[in-house]
């Protein structure tokens, strides 16, 4: 029987009663009641249409046909959990690594980014037998309590910073202690790795992983310097630790002209374990973890199963199957290319136009603008960030939501299906409200005045 809708208020009532307060929603003033999706739209109880800015993980687009009737039709025949014997999941598993450097031969299924990272953490402590982990300034690798603890955008809000943790500088050019006018930001900022490395010997400590988001991006949709990761292995490796890439955000073409963004730092890099989710299941839950065959074996060698009753079941791996599909079918890798950098051709002319914009930065359909009150000295323009957020929503229908550590970085991660008419109208509607807010401050200087 089918369920009677509730209306939006009751809703919102309900979940306020029953669901944890920090549990945040989207425009929490006056949220958006989101009913049904296409592509890269979505839908509120009125039949409103919103184009979304937000979804990443509905990477090839909301319900899409092909996804859904791969996911549809494997749940008509089986759905087991990974301990049976079964096709998807050595056909998906030997359909990823054709998209990975050779070394990155083994495959660990799970549900959840979050899971993928603590499984790498996992792993590369077994296969060290080291403790320490460096991570960038202002990362998240996820929300277990062992990814909290390696999560600087979320334990300092918390118990703070473990022994065993240690925090580098975020390589950001646009703002950070190296900038575009250095010579070499990359050795530059890797140099910083090597140098806390060489502190955390002198404690008598050792390494075991440095953990790095491909392109952070709760850090504000940050590119990073062109040779920074291969300087970073080098020293992490010397170190007896590994190299973990987080591609949790960014992987499976988003950038574009890469299906991973760590090959952004060159085709003769390779990380030790690369971890993946968001995108990969469109909206179902799969998440994996890739590594090496040495690595894989270290972690065999400690003599205790690894059993993920949800990860690598028969309907997972005919979801990540279809959206492998759908990414070549679609030519997605291609759109990416072409919109993205429109859209970001179209925010860089924005910017000489628009004292606010400080920078525009990204690759592929992965992009950022960092809003300033003050070029020279940078400073966030937390609060006009988040009335272009609102405005956006609330007279445009178009969703967007803020990153980067002062919350001033409008971010770009729609579906992948997001079109230029799409990006042109965007850019027009955000024209709009900074010119509107440029006017109401010199109409509110004259009153001072």
């Amino acid at each position: 029987m089918a369920q009677e809708e509730l209306r939006k208020e009751e809703t919102l009532a309900m979940r306020n009663r029953l669901i944890g307060q920090s549990c945040k929603l989207f425009y929490s003033e006056d949220p958006v009641k989101i009913v049904r999706a296409r592509g890269q739209y979505l839908f509120d109880e009125n039949g409103k249409r919103y184009l979304d800015c937000i979804s990443n993980v509905q990477h090839v687009g909301h319900c899409h046909p092909a996804i859904t009737k791969a996911a549809a039709a494997q749940m008509d025949v089986l759905n087991t959990n990974s301990r049976f014997l079964h096709d998807n999941i050595v056909l998906y598993a030997d359909r990823l690594a054709a998209t990975l450097p050779q070394k990155l031969c083994v495959f660990y299924f799970v549900n959840s980014g979050s899971e993928a990272n603590d499984l790498a953490l996992r792993l590369a402590r077994q296969y060290t037998q080291h403790e320490d982990v460096v991570v960038l300034d202002h990362a998240y690798h996820g929300h277990l309590m062992s990814l909290i603890d390696i999560s600087p955008y979320k334990f300092r809000k918390l118990a703070g910073q473990k022994e065993w943790v240690h925090v580098a500088p975020l390589p950001d050019t646009y703002r950070g202690i190296y900038r575009e006018d250095h010579p070499n930001p990359g050795q530059a900022y890797a140099d910083t790795v090597k140098d806390l490395i060489e502190d955390v010997h002198k404690k008598g400590r050792k390494i075991s992983a440095f953990f790095a988001e491909s392109l952070p991006s709760v850090g504000g949709q940050i590119i990073l310097p062109q040779g920074y990761f291969p300087k970073v292995a080098e020293y992490v490796r010397s170190a007896g630790g590994v190299f973990v890439a987080d591609e949790v955000q960014t992987g499976f073409g988003r950038v574009g002209h890469h299906f991973w963004a760590f090959q952004l730092q060159g085709d003769d890099f390779c990380p030790d374990i690369v971890t993946m989710g968001k995108p990969m299941g469109n909206g179902h839950p799969l998440a994996c973890v890739a590594t090496t065959a040495e690595i894989a074996g270290a972690f065999t060698a400690n003599g205790v199963e690894y059993f993920n009753t949800f990860g690598g079941t028969p309907v997972s791996c005919a979801v990540g199957l279809a959206v492998l599909d759908v990414i070549v079918e679609e030519d997605l890798r291609g759109n990416a290319v072409r919109v993205g950098a429109h859209l970001k051709d179209l925010l860089t002319k924005l910017k000489a136009r628009h004292e606010i914009i400080g920078d525009v930065r990204g690759v592929g359909l992965f992009l950022g603008i960092e809003l300033v009150i003050d070029r020279e000295k940078k400073t966030p323009a937390t609060e006009a960030a988040a009335h272009v957020v609102k405005r956006l929503k609330e007279e445009d229908q178009i969703c967007v939501s803020t990153d980067g550590p002062w919350e001033n970085v409008l971010k770009f991660k729609p579906p992948m299906c997001f079109g230029m008419e799409n990006a042109e109208l965007v850019v027009q509607c955000i024209d709009r409200i900074l010119t509107d807010m440029k006017a109401s401050d010199l109409k509110l200087e004259k009153e001072d005045i």
